[in-house]
């Protein structure tokens, strides 16, 4: 199952489970699936249960999961004229989809995670990973646009394994870190260059807005037992200029988060962006930087693909 964040016709956004061309609401099927069944507390129980935002959806673990598939269920069984009749899904041309969590309380990122990507960039392999943060700010959805800054013309691309957190993590042990993992998205993890090396510090470089597409989709973990087996790529315009596997990761998703989580919380909604391979825009002779008018494909098996059209400033 997936799940996503949207909004139909500038109505609050919503958790929905995308599936054939519609996209259910999870929190209105679930309302009306307590309804047939005579609970006269449905609308009470279902919002406890299955909020239709995606944080404190996700704060409600396995219940909140299997709600949604019960919606989902139901919905099947109702079949797709019904359910659009009472706005319990929506077609998928008719929705705005947004960043599955697009205000996360932490995007943890990792740099110079693929060895190939730290030796095409000059650094040494790292000894431990190598952290840094970027805003809320970022965050834009699959088909938003990455929008160019007027103070920078070094903006640079790197595709990624994302990783959402399902429930409060600290001092987890690396063989029970995927225990603590609700599902996988992508992540691209736009650069400005200069800004970045302007000092020590990255976080200049990294966090102007637009600069995090996530999407489109959290894939839940079930149909991803193991990510580090996934072909990860980055074409602009067509033009494949990343290709990798996440079994080149160095520091994978389970020690990543035993790392993270000896000297911080992480909580429900939190996504760590694991790094990116080779291929970056900086190390190309000549570089390759985002230039308005371009398309950024990013796609990971199982998960999907992340889109994202460049505009000028």
């Amino acid at each position: 199952m997936r799940l996503a964040t949207f909004s139909y016709k500038g109505q609050s956004s919503k958790v929905g489970v995308p599936t054939d061309g519609l996209m259910v609401d999870v929190n209105a099927a679930y309302r009306a699936l307590l309804s047939s069944k005579g609970e006269p507390a449905a609308a009470a129980l279902a919002d406890a249960i299955t909020p239709s935002e995606i944080i404190a959806f996700l704060e409600g673990g396995d219940r909140a999961l299997g709600a949604a598939g019960e919606a989902l269920g139901y919905v099947s069984k109702l079949g797709a004229r019904a359910a659009e009749d009472h706005s319990l899904a929506y077609p998928i041309d008719k929705i705005t989809l947004h960043a599955p969590v697009p205000k996360p309380g932490k995007l943890i990122c990792i740099g110079l995670n693929y060895r190939d990507h730290a030796e095409e960039a000059g650094a040494q392999i790292p000894a431990d990973p190598t952290l840094f943060a970027k805003m809320a700010s970022c965050v834009i959805a699959h088909g938003e646009a990455i929008k160019l800054p007027t103070v920078s013309t070094d903006i640079d691309y790197e595709a990624e394994l994302a990783v959402v957190i399902g429930k409060r993590a600290k001092d987890v042990p690396a063989a029970k870190a995927l225990d603590y993992v609700v599902g996988y998205t992508i992540v691209n993890d736009v650069s400005a260059r200069d800004f970045q090396r302007r000092t020590t510090q990255w976080m200049a470089g990294k966090n102007f807005d637009t600069f995090a597409p996530m999407g489109p989709h959290i894939v839940l973990k079930d149909e991803i037992p193991d990510p580090h087996v996934l072909d990860i790529s980055l074409e602009i315009n067509g033009r494949r200029l990343q290709n990798s596997n996440t079994k080149n990761l160095i520091f994978n998703v389970n020690v990543l988060i035993a790392d993270i989580t000896r000297f911080l919380t992480l909580e429900p909604g939190d996504v760590i962006s694991t790094g990116t391979p080779s291929g970056v825009g900086f190390v190309r002779k000549p570089p390759v930087f985002l230039l308005a008018g371009d398309r950024v494909k990013v796609e990971i098996a199982k998960i999907g693909a992340l889109e994202n059209p460049v505009v000028a400033p």
